[in-house]
């Protein structure tokens, strides 16, 4: 019934979270492109990545930079081919590299050396001079400086770059130079299985360079970048024309490890093929996602790989142990040449160390996955802790909501990071942590607007009467409280102080206002722990009720030790009270359970929330009757039977005013098990002393009430007695006397 009660009271908010979940969903499927969600995905991307990066420098890759230090000590770019033949030479034989790789392209005839304006005068106005034939062709091996880089890349581990244009772009120049050469020839896969990009055209190093070199790989980065312009990943392989191209890390890295072929690893294998997962290189794999592209494993900011002039080199200004042996990729970082990239933790980075950060993380197997069965992972935790969040967050207080959200967060977070740096997976985080924080967020506004109007109206309307926490418990279900007047068995408390009319003549009006203020706050307090409503105070009285608006079971229970404690709170308060100069204040409190009417009742002018009936009134007398019986609190028969297990001192049977049905009234002493045993002998000899009462043993009865009174002098009930049978003697109360003192005055 609990369960029932919480859905019915939390449906609306329930389902409204789940609907901030749906969208989220669909994302996670691709059924709905949310961007700012793939734009938080790639934020959360780079700080995992600015984490996790070692940032340590890579020895094995060096990037010989065309620098403006080069630039400005070589003369301007381009450089003769001669000029880069001698710096293939000196890498190779001097310096010993192991692999050389070219992030530049040579797509143009390199006509610096003037042999086109020779070969011109040969054809021309030299045709004739059989001296100048025999001079140009002894020099024109020596200024076909093409040829001369041509032949300097022969029988080395050489990879040229190129670069891919794509639908859009101008300038493809297709069939004006062959293409170089594929990776994947086509009819040597399925080109219905590749996710790889499409190629428009191409712009090609010249052939005779392209021929001597021992592969080629395309430089492009533009194709995949991130909607912010960050290179994140790089596409693998590309088609052109029906074969497939690889990259320039990819080339320069198959050179590196001498691997002259790869594979293509598909989901559920080549014949039932889905998509992509992997190129295979020896035994090797490099995953790939459904653009086959990689993520790039960038080791740090642009300096993680040593940097070395293309200038010191050709002045062999570089010591040899800095390139024996490495992996060399020739770049540029000067501005003017305009290969600056936006990488995830850096503006303006270089686009060859873009290159060497795939390669080094080819040479490590250590470039992060992102597989397709992630998208169900998201899924199925987009889901679970959507459905958690939505059936948890509305039964919490804000504070434990914030603790279960963070909790949450970093649950995820932690897990995530986990799997990113041990397993080299990459699994989305932003969608869950949004969604987190949007639950989160909703369901304390939610709870702020909707249904803290629900509970500030009835903080309005019974707040006056009830302790806060009984409006929190109340706002949980505010359907189930209304004002209107029903019939209900509660229990009821009057409270009065004693000889206020001579207290308040010794007192000015200020002096009587704090007294008040300082008496009527802790009575209050109290009635308030113990789950009372305050129905009115009526100048030094109070009347309090049990039992609504919100339902107790234990209501006579709680208005009993509400009594109680209002009795022993004031004495506490006496020494207070005597030290600013004010007289002892007591109270008499009379408590009585039975049906009443409650709900809001006056006039239409005020309205006041409180109770009515013959067991109020009751509820009044017995206060009036504190007085007479010399006690502090009077409880009638009936609360006395809703909380059996305290001892109680019946005082008496009486009529009260206005009733002809007598009624017992008890003084309640303490639970069951706590009265001392000195009071058990005083009850039974009082209870005999009551019995021979009520036989109209009046002699018999007046000894053993004179006796008890000689024991217990501080019990004013028993010269109460004492004096009632010293009038019934004179004044016999008839036969017919059911033994119940009746009361003529209220």
């Amino acid at each position: 019934m609990k369960k029932v009660g919480y859905f019915r009271h939390h449906a609306v908010r329930i389902v409204l979270s789940l609907v901030l979940v749906l969208p989220l969903l669909l994302h996670a499927f691709n059924v709905l492109n949310l961007s700012v969600v793939q734009r938080l995905e790639d934020y959360s991307y780079d700080l995992r990545l600015q984490w996790t990066m070692p940032k340590t420098p890579d020895q094995r890759i060096v990037i010989v930079d065309i620098d403006e230090k080069s630039l400005l000590e070589q003369g301007h770019w381009p450089w003769p081919r001669n000029k880069l033949a001698h710096l293939v030479d000196l890498l190779f034989d001097r310096y010993k590299i192991h692999v050389l790789g070219f992030d530049v392209l040579f797509a143009e005839r390199d006509e610096s050396s003037g042999l086109w304006t020779l070969e011109q005068l040969a054809h021309g106005p030299l045709s004739g001079d059989p001296a100048f034939s025999v001079a140009l062709g002894k020099l024109k091996p020596s200024l076909d400086y093409d040829q001369v880089f041509a032949d300097s890349l022969k029988n080395r581990r050489v990879a040229l770059g190129f670069y891919f244009r794509h639908d859009g772009q101008k300038g493809a120049r297709v069939g004006s130079l062959p293409p170089p050469p594929p990776l994947l020839t086509r009819g040597a896969f399925d080109p219905r299985n590749i996710g790889a990009t499409i190629a428009s055209g191409f712009s090609a190093n010249l052939p005779q360079l392209q021929t001597n070199s021992q592969a080629g790989g395309y430089f492009d980065l533009s194709e995949l970048l991130g909607a912010d312009g960050v290179i994140r990943r790089m596409p693998m392989l590309q088609l052109y024309d029906g074969a497939l191209y690889e990259t320039l890390g990819l080339a320069v890295a198959r050179l590196a490890l001498e691997e002259s072929a790869i594979a293509l690893d598909y989901q559920g294998g080549e014949k039932n093929a889905m998509a992509m997962e992997y190129i295979k290189m020896g035994k090797r794999s490099i995953p790939v996602d459904a653009d086959v592209a990689a993520l790039i494993p960038y080791r740090g900011r642009q300096g993680s790989f040593p940097y070395v002039s293309v200038s010191d080199v050709l002045q062999e200004k570089v010591s040899p142990e800095t390139l024996r042996g490495a992996i060399v990729l020739l770049g540029t970082t000067a501005p003017g040449l305009k290969d600056l990239r936006t990488a995830p933790m850096q503006e303006n980075y270089a686009g060859v160390e873009v290159h060497a950060n795939l390669i080094a993380g080819i040479l490590d197997g250590n470039i992060k996955e992102r597989p397709a069965y992630t998208i169900g992972l998201e899924f199925s935790l987009l889901l679970a802790v959507g459905v958690l969040l939505a059936l948890a967050l509305p039964a919490l207080r804000p504070l434990s909501a914030t603790l279960l959200s963070v909790a949450i967060m970093v649950t995820l977070t932690g897990f995530n990071l986990y799997l990113w740096q041990f397993a080299n997976l990459v699994l989305p985080l932003a969608s869950l942590l949004l969604m987190t924080l949007l639950l989160f967020i909703f369901n304390m506004s939610y709870g702020f607007f909707i249904e803290s109007h629900g509970k500030r109206l009835l903080t309005g309307l019974f707040g006056q009467y009830v302790p806060p926490e009984l409006v929190d418990e109340m706002a949980k279900d505010p359907g189930a409280y209304s004002l209107a007047g029903e019939s209900r068995e509660l229990s009821v408390l009057f409270s009065d102080v004693r000889g206020f009319t001579t207290i308040s003549e010794g007192l000015d009006p200020t002096q009587l206002t704090q007294l008040m203020n300082d008496f009527l706050t802790p009575m209050t307090q109290v009635i308030h722990h113990h789950r009372g409503t305050i129905d009115k105070y009526m100048g030094d009285a109070i009347m309090a009720f049990w039992g609504a608006p919100v339902h107790d079971e234990q209501h006579a229970r709680n208005a009993l030790m509400a009594g109680l404690d209002m009795i022993a709170g004031l004495e506490a308060l006496q020494d207070k009270f005597k030290a600013k100069g004010w007289p002892p204040v007591k109270i008499g409190v009379g408590i009585n359970t039975g049906e009443m009417t409650v709900g809001n009742m006056g006039s239409e002018f005020r309205l006041a929330y409180t109770v009515m009936g013959d067991a109020v009134n009751l509820g009044s007398r017995l206060e009036s009757l504190t007085k007479e019986y010399g006690v502090s609190m009077i409880v009638s028969e009936f609360t006395r039977a809703a909380v059996p297990d305290f001892v109680y001192l019946e005082l008496d049977c009486v009529r009260v005013k206005g009733k002809d049905k007598p009624v017992r009234i008890y003084q309640p002493i303490g639970p069951v098990g706590q009265t001392n045993a000195g009071f058990t002998a005083e009850l039974a000899l009082y209870e005999a002393a009551l019995h021979l009462y009520r036989q109209q043993s009046w002699q018999l009865a007046d000894q053993k009430f004179s006796e008890l009174q000689r024991l217990y002098p501080e019990r004013y009930l028993y010269k109460m007695y004492t004096k009632r049978i010293a009038y019934f003697v004179e004044h016999s109360p008839g036969t017919d006397w059911d033994g119940a003192f009746t009361f003529v005055t209220k």
